[in-house]
């Protein structure tokens, strides 16, 4: 007897697993480095890391070079192409409103369906696919690009042996946390810059203090998360998320799904 696991359209072959590890500590060390600098007490601030902006594009496109050598034949290009545009025009119409961003819950179903690198890809081309509909390059483009990649390559990583709803519910609630984890890192890839940040009625300033123990800065950040962004943006893109995918997932796993058996995917199969 066999058992047959789902396919996938991007296999991650040891190496590609490497060079996503590696860019992934890259990437969270570039959301992250503000935190663990030491600034004398005297200059007061930090610079927005211009370095990093400039090598965290090339970081993602060595990674999306490394998947799609070998790893993606035309079909699975032509799809990647599809779902990418998709999510650009969604993303477009939601806007972001009131935390309302349909852009996610696809780039979930497409890393779940695709596999985890394909997910990671779907993550960086739907966000530069968007930034470039809606005017919306800036220097917080790659930051999203890498998030949003993370948020498909953990879709592609969750317990391939789940099925039916099951995984649907399995997958609403990954929508939640992935919601919530993307408002996390966003947050703290802008937070250090932003000086001077009070909110009425909590005493002191929740900005951050170049050279605070790291702690102190923490508590901080994750003050200025929970007052500015969870209550409302995270909050509702969690829900949309777990809306889109309760309802619409089953349609859209399984035309997916058809469109990995018609892009002549091999499939893995494991002997018992």
């Amino acid at each position: 007897m066999t058992t047959e696991l789902l396919p996938t359209s991007v296999p991650v072959r040891p190496r590609s697993a490497a060079v996503l590890g590696l860019a992934s500590l890259a990437g969270l060390l570039m959301f992250v480095w503000p935190l663990l600098v030491r600034v004398s007490p005297g200059n007061g601030q930090v610079e927005p890391p211009f370095i990093f902006l400039a090598l965290l594009p090339v970081v993602i496109a060595v990674v999306l070079a490394e998947f799609t050598e070998g790893g993606m034949d035309s079909k699975v290009l032509a799809l990647l192409g599809v779902l990418s545009a998709i999510n650009a025009v969604m993303r477009g119409l939601s806007a972001g409103t009131a935390g309302i961003e349909l852009v996610f819950f696809l780039l979930i179903l497409g890393g779940r369906a695709f596999g985890a690198g394909f997910g990671f890809i779907l993550g960086c081309t739907s966000l530069f696919a968007s930034a470039l509909l809606t005017a919306g390059v800036g220097p917080w483009l790659p930051f999203q690009m890498l998030a949003s990649a993370w948020v498909g390559l953990g879709a592609g990583l969750l317990p391939r042996r789940v099925s039916g709803k099951a995984e649907i519910a399995m997958l609403a609630a990954y929508g939640v946390v992935a919601a919530y984890a993307y408002g996390l890192v966003m947050n703290l890839s802008s937070w250090p810059f932003t000086l001077g940040v009070d909110i009425p009625g909590h005493s002191g300033s929740i900005s951050f203090v170049p050279g605070d123990p790291l702690l102190a800065n923490l508590h901080r950040f994750l003050v200025y998360t929970l007052l500015t962004s969870t209550g409302s943006f995270d909050t509702g893109r969690a829900v949309t998320n777990a809306i889109a995918v309760v309802v619409l997932g089953p349609a859209v796993l399984t035309t997916l799904r058809r469109a990995v058996r018609r892009a002549s995917v091999t499939r893995v199969q494991i002997e018992p």
